[in-house]
């Protein structure tokens, strides 16, 4: 554990958040999950109870270590409840308003010193802390999808976070036993300012009928050795997420190599937005995924 942090509070229980309550739990941390309902605070829970039962029976950690870690887990149903924690990570939507309604709440109810982190795959570090009372205190600490299985946090500071909150981020995500990358402050980090234009080069390439769902995501895995094609990649992240991404590359950057695919962009207005929902490039309602194009 990190000398200066010993407990965290998580503002989300979706995949995200979920999945770093979980590690946190894991490597010793007192961690307390919280969302807009109690109903989703359960749902959580039962997830990551089955996530660290999937990792014993693996072999991946013990039974008395589940039982440990679940124990360390608490539902926090108001924001009140996240007063006491040392370090809160807000891991909801990837949406600039919502995030930052969650500070104005959060921001009064905190200890002064407690640091608080923003879990977002793209937006402007330095933006979302300014719209708090703490921008020194506030930093980026971008987990990768799945959390307990992605060795990579990618560690953004804004203008503002001061050296002692760096330093603390850094020694927490090292006692998880995560990998650090230092990105600036620009439009989706490290990453994502890579892995979306590909993602969405591939959507231009099915649009241009260049090659199919399943012809471009073989090409990709056998000819790049890459584990998963990037059509099912954008799939399983969300193409929500994704168009939200290239919009932020786009307004952030001004450079026409960053325009959503107009495919996409359908994709999501049909609500098809992946594995989430069923549908997206694939269609995941049968046994099998089955190229919707």
């Amino acid at each position: 554990m990190s000398s200066t942090i010993r407990s965290v509070g998580i503002v989300g229980a979706g995949q995200m958040g979920c999945g770093i309550a979980q590690v946190c739990a894991v490597a010793g941390y007192d961690v307390r999950l919280h969302d807009v309902t109690e109903d989703k605070v359960e749902a959580g829970l039962a997830t990551i109870n089955g996530n660290l039962a999937r990792q014993v029976s693996s072999s991946k950690l013990s039974e008395a270590e589940r039982a440990s870690a679940l124990e360390r887990i608490t539902a926090a149903p108001g924001v009140d409840d996240l007063a006491s924690m040392d370090l809160v990570i807000e891991a909801v939507t990837e949406d600039e308003t919502v995030k930052r309604k969650i500070y104005q709440q959060l921001c009064p109810v905190l200890n002064p010193e407690a640091i608080l982190a923003t879990n977002t795959s793209s937006l402007s570090i330095t933006r979302l802390a300014s719209a708090t009372d703490r921008p020194e205190r506030f930093i980026g600490m971008h987990f990768m999808n799945p959390v307990p299985v992605m060795k990579l946090v990618e560690l953004v500071r804004g203008i503002a976070t001061e050296d002692v909150t760096f330093k603390s981020a850094n020694a927490f995500i090292a006692s998880l036993d995560k990998t650090i990358t230092v990105a600036e402050d620009f439009p989706a980090f490290i990453v994502n300012r890579i892995l979306l234009p590909m993602i969405n080069e591939a959507i231009y390439t099915l649009y241009e009928g260049v090659g199919t769902v399943e012809a471009i995501d073989t090409a990709m895995k056998l000819g790049a050795n890459h584990p998963m094609g990037p059509l099912q990649l954008a799939d399983f992240i969300g193409l929500d997420t994704c168009l939200s991404i290239m919009q932020v590359l786009y307004d952030g950057l001004a450079d026409s190599k960053y325009r959503p695919c107009p495919l996409l962009v359908k994709y999501v207005e049909a609500g098809w937005l992946g594995r989430k929902s069923g549908r997206g490039f694939y269609d995941y309602r049968g046994d099998t995924p089955v190229p919707t194009r």
